[in-house]
């Protein structure tokens, strides 16, 4: 990610995508009112590249930011793992393991996690629709009960938990009474799931990130929160490259 606060626009107006050794993505503005500067980011997936700007700055010169900071956006797109989408024989993460995808057309469609293998059936066709929402079901079911434990452990009654497909945030909680976790999480090992869970809790309480959140967290989080936040920086960005 790249700050900017000052910069000089060029005469010329510039384009609204770029090429990026090869590969062009669009460029996408999102003007926040709250903004002091204006920041440069590639996407999670490596689709687009994004701009966030304050209300004063003008998107000409946004733009042209970016394509003055070409190289730094190539290296960014060059350090994507390559996307992998989920096929006969090929990969499918789950819960911190690399699972082999056997399909066999006769089989149950609903996949079933057999030792290092995920067993599905049906037509090849649709074949990654389903497996998504096998891991979105998986997904929602294991977050559901990271809260019930959280909660327990903060003195909560269980509050309703959905999921997000947010490419920036992990997790959320809104209005004290409803928290949202990103569904990519099932591919994490359990401890980074349960890591976020356990922080859209401790907001439940406190809505900000006090010292007294961070006293909540330590407490009710069995793990440590430094290696779960470690581990989402450092591998992320890996969990985005299947599913588009």
């Amino acid at each position: 990610m790249i700050d900017w606060l000052h910069g000089t626009a060029s005469s010329r107006a510039p384009e609204t995508d770029i090429d990026l050794g090869g590969q062009r993505l669009p460029i996408v503005l999102r003007r926040l009112h709250n903004a002091r500067r204006l920041t440069l980011r590639l996407a999670p997936d490596g689709s687009e590249v994004r701009i966030s700007l304050p209300a004063w700055a003008q998107a000409r010169e946004a733009i042209a930011f970016a394509h003055a900071r070409k190289s730094w956006l190539a290296d960014q797109l060059a350090k994507l793992p390559a996307r992998a989408v989920p096929a006969p024989d090929g990969d499918v993460r789950y819960r911190g393991a690399t699972l082999k995808v056997a399909w066999d057309a006769g089989a149950a469609r609903r996949p079933c996690v057999d030792n290092d293998a995920l067993r599905i059936g049906g037509p090849e066709t649709g074949l990654e629709g389903r497996i998504r929402r096998w891991l979105e079901a998986e997904a929602l079911r294991l977050a559901e009960a990271d809260m019930h434990d959280y909660c327990a452990a903060a003195g909560l009654d269980p509050v309703p938990i959905s999921l997000t497909r947010a490419q920036r945030r992990w997790g959320s909680c809104s209005d004290k009474s409803r928290i949202r976790i990103n569904w990519r999480l099932v591919q994490a090992p359990d401890f980074v799931r349960r890591s976020v869970v356990a922080h859209e809790v401790a907001h439940l309480v406190y809505f900000d990130h006090s010292p007294a959140f961070h006293a909540l967290l330590a407490r009710i989080f069995e793990g440590e929160i430094a290696a779960a936040d470690r581990w989402l920086k450092d591998h992320g960005r890996g969990l985005y490259v299947s599913f588009g």
